[in-house]
């Protein structure tokens, strides 16, 4: 299905907002997350396809596209920031370095705008090859979000070589927080190291006001999920109906 998606160009990217968590009528950021169509029409968000393509050169060609498609938005839209995943197989991969050079190099102030988020079991497959990378990107603005903090395996040896700007707490330890009293402690936990080693951190999957107020009063800085806003292939900056020519 996403061999023929990718064939036929039926790849788009849904947005999220990101928003701060004192004052959650302020968006930090947008993440944008791939979909895919199916031969229905169906939107398929990546959670229902991406581990069976992750692996493989289908994998490479999704990050391309996302990367593609998040670019243009950014170059689009100068007051947008935003997140773009990747995974750590793709550093390296010809296509997907020329298609981000070629952007910068169309416009370089994308790069301050530009997050790209790389989950914590991608980040240590190839912990060295990860360090390098996100050395070199950062020179040119880009920043770097560990997502899914927690929902893998972590070495910290390589950990502390990291220089992830964000740390993003996986959804499983937010979900119900506010009642949760082990998941309490381990969040505060992660927040710890991510204060350690002066990361701005986000709680995903956010859905209710309680654990909104608990997150915000724990210290968390940034918070995603329901609770502010799902998913949508249509944002508001690609709604704005284009300003009438002057008579």
């Amino acid at each position: 299905m996403v061999r023929d998606a990718v064939r036929h160009g039926h790849v788009l990217l849904a947005f999220q907002p990101v928003v701060q968590a004192s004052r959650p009528d302020h968006i930090a950021y947008h993440e944008a997350l791939i979909r895919v169509l199916d031969e229905t029409g169906r939107i398929i968000p990546a959670r229902e396809f991406i581990a069976a393509v992750e692996e493989t050169e289908t994998g490479r060609i999704i990050d391309c596209i996302a990367l593609e498609k998040g670019l243009a938005e950014l170059e689009n839209e100068p007051s947008l920031r935003l997140a773009i995943n990747m995974s750590a197989r793709s550093i390296g991969y010809k296509k997907w370095m020329h298609i981000l050079t070629c952007g910068l190099n169309r416009n370089p102030l994308i790069a301050e705008r530009l997050i790209l988020e790389i989950t914590e079991n991608s980040a240590m497959l190839v912990p060295e090859l990860v360090v390098t990378f996100m050395q070199d990107l950062q020179r040119h603005g880009i920043s770097f979000a560990l997502d899914d903090f927690g929902a893998g395996y972590t070495a910290f040896r390589y950990f502390k070589d990291f220089s992830f700007d964000i740390l993003k707490i996986d959804g499983q330890f937010i979900r119900g927080i506010a009642s949760d009293c082990d998941n309490q402690v381990i969040t505060r936990a992660m927040l710890l190291v991510a204060q350690q080693f002066d990361m701005f951190t986000v709680a995903e999957f956010v859905e209710t006001a309680a654990d909104a107020a608990f997150l915000e009063q724990m210290g968390v800085d940034c918070l995603q999920g329901y609770h502010y806003g799902a998913p949508t292939v249509a944002p508001p900056w690609q709604q704005r109906l284009p300003k009438r020519a002057k008579a």
